[in-house]
């Protein structure tokens, strides 16, 4: 099973496939060195974006794995608030999908994070995704509660000091 990203539609927002000409706003929106308390690192600059996209746009070198990303359009603004993906691997009877999202700082608190994550969650099951798995910082709140809107529920495995949140979704 491969998957290539679509265009994903929910209330106010609008998933839009990752392209490489969308490393300058993302530079923008993901410039704030707080989006990277939880995660290590520090901002990426249009170029490392431009570079890393490229890298994503190319696919997974390994055949049963789809790479696949989103940026988040708030539709009504016309602009960009940050970015879903899903790293969907498939075993020729299941599929299973790591997610993760970001929501730049100017744009968070108001439930986009939440919106984009369910309507990710709502596109894999309908791509036949059977496990969705999120690793969470046990202090990140914000991110349990995205997790939580999203069906997800946390599980007593750890990965790399993060808990391994997961919904069966089959």
């Amino acid at each position: 099973m491969t998957l290539k990203p679509e265009t994903i539609h929910t209330e106010r927002l609008a998933l839009l496939p990752l392209q490489i000409e969308h490393a300058d706003e993302m530079a923008a929106v993901l410039s704030d060195p707080g989006l990277h308390i939880f995660t290590g690192g520090a901002p990426d600059t249009a170029r490392a974006l431009r570079a890393r996209y490229e890298r994503w746009a190319a696919g997974s070198p390994r055949p049963a794995e789809s790479w696949c990303n989103w940026v988040i359009q708030l539709r009504d603004m016309a602009c960009l608030t940050g970015y879903v993906q899903a790293t969907i691997t498939a075993d020729g009877r299941r599929a299973a999908a790591e997610i993760a999202w970001v929501v730049g700082t100017p744009w968070q608190r108001r439930g986009i994070a939440a919106e984009a994550a369910q309507g990710l969650v709502a596109w894999l099951r309908q791509h036949s995704v059977d496990t969705v798995v999120a690793h969470i910082h046990p202090d990140h709140k914000a991110s349990a509660a995205v997790a939580t809107s999203a069906g997800l529920t946390p599980t007593d495995q750890w990965h790399d000091g993060e808990i391994r949140w997961q919904l069966p979704t089959s």
